[in-house]
């Protein structure tokens, strides 16, 4: 900034010449200068008061547009802001078909420790560890006299053990709100439920998460808090699985099988009623995974239903004999060549017995014959065997909704080769899951359509692409039911209910590789009541043996079946199916004129 001098040389000497007083020129610049300093001032002044006007300005609008939405808004009462209420109740129930809570959101507590605040550390040590046994008290006791300023003791309590906790009076023992997952029914429906956990978590809230089962592969909807009051609805019956899982409980003791498995899936919508997979555990107080040891079936968390891969055994050989009547290469009463044993290079297939030098489809079924099946497997071909089980969904992991059922992928041959064709016939040389199993033998009931395992409650009949003509599903059911009247599974007769079903007895495999002497997964899949199936039914046991009549058993006949007898007996009347007598063929009369 250039200022201008108060006594400017020029004017003072020119002044001088003309005989002026020099110090009129300085006070005339002086009152210049000072009138332009007043000036700016008044400027800046100005500028500020345009400021602080516009400001009130805003200010007055903002106020009066508040005012004028609240005048013109529905009056309300004011929420009281609560710690973690920012998550509370954003999870969605889960209940059965008819609406009885499976899973649902308790408020609880947790508790933690700030131990510079504590009094007495080694008192409050003490009677945590009374009030909770599982903690170790030199632990807590190092935590508490350390350098640590917060700890967490428990992530959820009762409200019995928060008073209990409360009673200790020490300061530094501190709660925070939770809202944790209840399963009002403990252990039932578990491995279908699955659990959940905690997610994001502070001292004053808790996200809570799935992770398995319904609650891992619906999260998102359950955690979105639109759903708040849209329940996820499962196609489970309480009431049949709480009686599906005594009835199997019971039956896999007195079988001294290592586990068992269930599956009750009605054959037109594909809605599973009942799955039960033993041992179980309670989900609210879910067990750890297994950090060690090479078979996983020893975990309470393994579901038997979806993740045990196994081979049926003869289960699938009315496939077979509904595939190749389908393909019109045979009918129920047609002759095959049985004749043992079948050869193929240097393998041999044999039959448990010898059933004679030739039988109908109808017996080779009933007597559940290796060599009959394996010849029908012959005329079917490879080719058009893969397409069929491919159709069958016995290819892929089953669709079934829970995230454990993407385990459950079935195994195949390497080289589906003429002899792999024999064999996986009659059940070996494939291993799929029990859900697998179910909806296969729904499409035999059905009349020859493939419906979607779902654990999802629908509303009417869901039949997919056809697989088999109505002529050779009703073929097969006539032959399922005739092994129950004739033949392995006569213990699975329920006066009322035509039950139809087939046995299956496959060795058990080695976790390591190869297959036990001693072992057998034991299976049954059946349907009822076979004159019109309404239900397909599969029991399987891991490992049954019983001492009966003077020798030790194993085969299905022997244990799956009557597990499967007692099931059907106590859980069709709660299905709403009415027993009816046995319906029998029509004998074709002509009428003719006197």
């Amino acid at each position: 900034m250039i200022r201008t001098p108060l006594r400017p040389l020029a004017r003072i000497l020119a002044a001088r010449d003309r005989g002026q007083n020099p110090d009129v020129i300085e006070q005339e610049n002086l009152a210049q200068r000072h009138a332009e300093m007043a000036s700016k001032s008044r400027q800046q002044a100005e500028g500020r008061l345009l400021v602080l006007g516009g400001f009130f300005v805003c200010a007055f609008l903002t106020i009066g547009a508040r005012m004028g939405v609240m005048a013109t808004s529905e009056p309300h009462e004011p929420l009281a802001y609560t710690a973690g209420a920012g998550i509370a109740m954003q999870r969605a129930d889960i209940v059965d078909r008819e609406g009885r809570i499976l899973a649902t959101n308790f408020e609880t507590h947790s508790l933690y420790a700030q131990p510079p605040q504590m009094v007495d550390p080694h008192a409050a040590a003490d009677q945590l560890v009374t009030i909770f046994p599982d903690l170790d008290r030199e632990r807590l006791i190092k935590d508490f006299t350390g350098k640590r300023k917060f700890l967490w003791i428990k992530k959820k309590i009762s409200p019995e053990q928060k008073q209990a906790v409360h009673d200790i009076g020490d300061p530094g023992l501190m709660f925070g709100p939770r809202e944790m997952r209840l399963y009002p029914n403990g252990s039932v429906a578990s491995h279908v439920l699955g659990g959940a956990g905690f997610g994001k978590e502070g001292v004053s809230a808790a996200e809570v998460i799935g992770v398995a089962g319904i609650e891992k592969q619906f999260d998102e909807y359950l955690r979105d808090p639109a759903n708040g009051n849209a329940p996820l609805e499962l196609s489970l019956d309480l009431t049949v699985q709480a009686a599906a899982e005594q009835i199997l409980d019971g039956g896999m003791k007195l079988m001294n099988a290592k586990g068992a498995t269930s599956i009750l899936m009605d054959v037109h919508t594909g809605e599973v009623i009942s799955v039960v997979s033993l041992p179980d555990f309670d989900p609210n107080d879910r067990p750890p995974p297994p950090t060690s040891g090479f078979d996983p079936s020893v975990s309470p968390l393994f579901n038997r239903a979806v993740q045990g891969v196994y081979e049926l055994g003869s289960t699938f050989k009315i496939f077979t004999a509904a595939q190749a009547v389908d393909m019109g290469l045979v009918n129920e009463n047609t002759v095959i060549d049985t004749r043992g044993p079948l050869r193929w290079g240097r393998f041999a297939i044999r039959d448990f017995r010898n059933y004679g030098n030739e039988m109908s489809v109808t017996k080779i079924i009933v007597k559940s014959s290796n060599i009959g099946t394996a010849r029908l497997a012959q005329q079917i071909g490879v080719e058009s065997q893969r397409e069929f089980l491919d159709d069958l969904g016995m290819l892929t992991p089953t669709p079934f909704e829970i995230v454990e059922a993407k385990g459950g992928k079935p195994l195949l041959p390497t080289n589906w080769s003429e002899l792999s064709a024999m064999t996986i016939s009659y059940g070996h040389g494939i291993s799929t899951t029990a859900m697998h199993l179910a909806a296969g033998y729904a499409a035999i009931a059905n009349g020859g359509r493939y419906v979607s395992p779902t654990i999802l409650k629908q509303d009417g009949p869901q039949y997919g692409q056809r697989v088999m003509s109505e002529r050779a599903a009703e073929a097969g059911r006539r032959m399922l039911r005739k092994v129950v009247t004739e033949g392995t599974a006569s213990f699975a007769e329920v006066e009322g209910y035509q039950v139809g079903g087939k046995t299956g007895t496959a060795d058990k495999p080695k976790p390591q590789g190869g297959y036990y002497d001693d072992k057998v997964i034991a299976t049954f899949a059946s349907i009822f009541p076979s004159h019109d199936p309404k239900y397909a039914l599969i029991v399987t046991l891991d490992e049954p043996s019983i001492f009966s009549h003077g020798e030790e058993r194993r085969t299905a006949g022997w244990t799956a079946v009557p597990v499967a007898s007692e099931m059907v007996r106590r859980l069709a009347p709660l299905l709403g199916v009415r027993p009816q007598v046995d319906p029998e063929q029509v004998a074709a009369i002509t009428l003719t004129s006197n």
